[in-house]
């Protein structure tokens, strides 16, 4: 048996959860509650459509919010890896051990080298690229 798609079901969907644009984190976690909601049941064929447009509209948000330009701004990967991380500036104070290095780093008063991208790449577990070019 085929399911059709609805137009007048999937009409009531788009109604009821007012899908947009994500332009805030507000709006994102909205999204992905609705996500969730819809990821651990058997969808209809509307349903499955709201969650693929949902999906969309998640990851170009997350794409522009959470991938900041790192050549242009490496601080901002830095703030967004240490919040992945669920990190603090006390715990990557305490892995480089100069706590005036982080404060420059993180107010963009000092610039990222090799020798503290590669450390840097080492506290969190990702290629020291990321903070040096």
């Amino acid at each position: 048996m085929t399911l059709t798609f609805n137009t007048d079901k999937y009409k009531e969907l788009l109604i009821e959860y007012l899908p947009k644009v994500i332009k805030t984190e507000a709006d994102n976690e909205q999204a992905l509650a609705i996500v969730e909601n819809l990821m651990h049941r058997k969808r209809s064929p509307e349903e499955n459509e709201l969650y693929q447009l949902l999906i969309s509209l998640i990851e170009k948000f997350e794409q522009e919010y959470y991938q900041p330009s790192q050549q242009d701004n490496p601080q901002s990967m830095l703030l967004f890896l240490l919040e992945q991380a669920n990190k603090t500036q006390a715990d990557l104070q305490a892995f480089l051990g100069q706590e005036i290095v982080v404060n420059n780093i993180l107010t963009g008063k000092q610039k990222l080298n090799l020798d503290l991208s590669q450390k840097l790449g080492d506290f969190f577990h990702v290629e020291a690229s990321l903070f040096y070019q």
